[in-house]
């Protein structure tokens, strides 16, 4: 019940009247159930199509295989539905989410050069476990990457991927609602995937002349140019979440040749030889094993791919040997991990812009009631993408969130980021003087778009419910840390225009944040933030890249350009975890576009030729 979920979550209490108000309400307006949200349905003994995750890119690739009706499609998903949880749907609940029922919760391996802060040296990296996967407990930012990225992966031997490729199957899915860009022709109208712009606070003025100060202009940075200050585009419709279990899934629920299957855990892939036959998978305790005449499609992520099919005899022959796990084909699966990772900024504000937007009382009603206001909201409101001159896309992206330091979200910020719980009472005492001293508070993220550093993820056991290792490995290459530091100078240059001081942000504001042992370092040394870095940065929850693709003859690619798993028959990847190298943004649209042209690989269609007539010279 959305209503009771909100005002326990936001850790509020308010009189009998007003909750029962808020229930009747959303009783009598928003809880008429869907009937196909069960996906309570019994498996046959085979399908044409096996997809196993049901994330952002399996809700995508299921849609759209099932639009044949003579083609039987079979999509398992360890999770269970989204309209279990209705704080889901709830834009600025997303912090809500991660460490629920609807997380897997993943820990890495203790870093050595990184997470020093976080209890035992491990960061937290959450990951949807809901239809939706990911998509489901995220922020919503719609960024597509830069044309570059895409044309590296088209040189470096993934043929059919370069930007002119991939940018019709981008505009296939979406639906553009920001009005200057209803006519642009880089972006899509009438798709199944609403975007619209997500500024909400007077802040984000101040955001933009603060970066016009410095001479970024502001851009679509999903259009002809990324680098630049871009309001920011998120996938929000009528106030709630628009994942793509919402966008393409709930709608082809009905079909009678697509069954969802929720709560099953895939614990193997089935191979004949090098030939894969099906999948086994476990429910409600019971062992169920499903025949696939045509494929099985792998779409669960960078972390669950690479271990299901180690478990499967796919991987790295001498890491399978050490498990006891027949090898069926030697490739390097969980190799290549890479991920984005921010160090986050804390700014005064004596507008105080961004505490005016927190829950309260008027803000529940208005939510409940109109599904508008500071709930139907990120609050991330923009992002800055910075490139070096002698670089193709930027290394670099500053995201500005508005949201007030508050004592009550230091238990749920330190869970969220697996922080040492020791420093709890130094964070809620810094906070709270926030509080009392009626200062405002925002955040920027500095954000290394390319690292160089790369991690890998293995096995814990042969047992398929032990979680997997993820060591992510970050900063073990040294640039990392200098990319990062440069982005820390043009961000010391933002608090210093005059946007930022008319409302009494300054350069001087970080060194107010209690982050030990940091605090004892002269501020603002480059030894302080090497210090900051090396304790308190952490994952922006974009892992990619661990079932590598490439061309066929490349010793380091698990796929082919067509996404087949290099040396097996009938098995493909399908989502973020091919990306050759990671994209230079948030990585939800990527792996939409990446499900969208992996329907087309399959069905030996081309579904975007319309388009690409339009877009052939952008």
């Amino acid at each position: 019940r959305i209503d009771v979920v909100l005002l326990q979550t936001m850790g509020w209490r308010w009189p009998v009247l007003t909750v029962s108000c808020a229930v009747f309400i959303y009783y009598y307006i928003y809880s008429r159930s869907d009937p196909r949200v069960s996906g309570h349905v019994s498996a046959n003994s085979s399908y044409d199509y096996i997809i196993v995750g049901a994330g952002t890119a399996g809700c995508v690739l299921a849609t759209r295989l099932s639009e044949y009706p003579d083609i039987s499609v079979l999509l398992l998903e360890a999770g269970g539905s989204e309209e279990d949880n209705p704080v889901i749907r709830v834009p600025f609940a997303a912090l809500e989410l991660q460490n629920s029922e609807v997380d897997w919760a993943y820990r890495t391996e203790p870093q050595q050069k990184a997470c020093l802060g976080m209890d035992k040296q491990r960061c937290a990296w959450p990951r949807g476990k809901v239809l939706g996967g990911s998509g489901s407990i995220n922020n919503l930012i719609y960024v597509r990457g830069n044309r570059h990225d895409y044309d590296g992966w088209a040189r470096e031997g993934c043929e059919g991927w370069s930007y002119k490729e991939v940018l019709p199957y981008f505009i296939k899915s979406e639906d553009i609602q920001i009005p200057e860009f209803r006519n642009s022709a880089y972006r899509g109208k009438g798709g199944p995937l609403p975007v619209k712009d997500g500024t909400v606070t007077p802040l984000a003025d101040i955001y933009r002349q603060a970066m016009e100060e410095l001479g970024y202009t502001v851009t679509d940075c999903n259009g002809r140019t990324q680098t630049g200050y871009c309001p920011t585009q998120e996938n929000v419709m009528g106030g709630e979440r628009w994942s793509t279990a919402r966008a393409f899934l709930r709608p082809a629920m009905n079909r009678p040749n697509l069954h969802v299957i929720m709560n099953a855990h895939v614990t193997k892939i089935l191979t004949d030889e090098k030939t894969v036959t099906g999948v086994s998978f476990i429910k409600d305790n019971i062992k169920h094993t499903v025949r696939a005449t045509k494929e099985v499609v792998l779409t669960a992520g960078a972390i669950n791919n690479p271990q299901l099919l180690m478990l499967s005899g796919i991987g790295p022959k001498k890491h399978l040997q050490q498990m006891n796990i027949p090898v069926v084909a030697d490739l390097p699966v969980g190799d290549n991990l890479q991920d984005h990772i921010l160090m986050g900024v804390t700014f005064n504000d004596r507008t105080n812009s961004a505490g005016a937007a927190l829950p309260s009382l008027a803000t529940m009603l208005q939510y409940l009631i109109f599904r508008s206001g500071t709930l139907s909201e990120p609050h991330l409101e923009a992002s800055v993408f910075i490139k070096d001159d002698d670089s193709q896309f930027p290394s670099t992206q500053f995201t500005f969130y508005s949201i007030q330091n508050h004592p009550e979200l230091i238990d749920k910020f330190i869970k969220l980021t697996n922080l040492d719980p020791k420093i709890r009472d130094g964070m809620r005492e810094r906070f709270q003087k926030s509080i009392n001293t009626d200062i405002g508070t925002f955040f920027i993220e500095n954000i290394l778009l390319h690292p160089k550093s790369r991690g890998t993820i293995r096995l814990q056991s042969a047992d398929p419910f032990d979680p997997p290792l993820i060591d992510p490995n970050y900063l073990d290459h040294p640039d990392d840390a200098k990319v990062l530091l440069k982005g820390i100078d043009t961000m010391m240059k933002i608090a210093n225009t005059t946007a930022f001081r008319s409302i009494g942000a300054s350069p001087n504001d970080p060194s107010d944040e209690y982050l030990p042992p940091c605090n004892e370092l002269p501020f603002p040394s480059k030894e302080y933030w090497v210090c900051r870095m090396a304790h308190y940065a952490y994952t922006v929850y974009h892992p990619t890249s661990t079932c590598k693709m490439g061309a066929a003859n490349d010793v380091t690619a698990v796929v082919d350009p067509q996404l087949r798993v290099i040396g097996i028959k009938n098995l493909r990847v399908a989502d973020a975890s091919v990306m050759r190298n990671i994209p230079s943004g948030n990585t939800n649209a990527p792996t939409i576009m990446i499900a969208e042209k992996a329907a087309d690989l399959i069905l030996g269609v081309d579904s975007v030729k319309h388009i690409r007539k339009v877009t052939e010279n952008l």
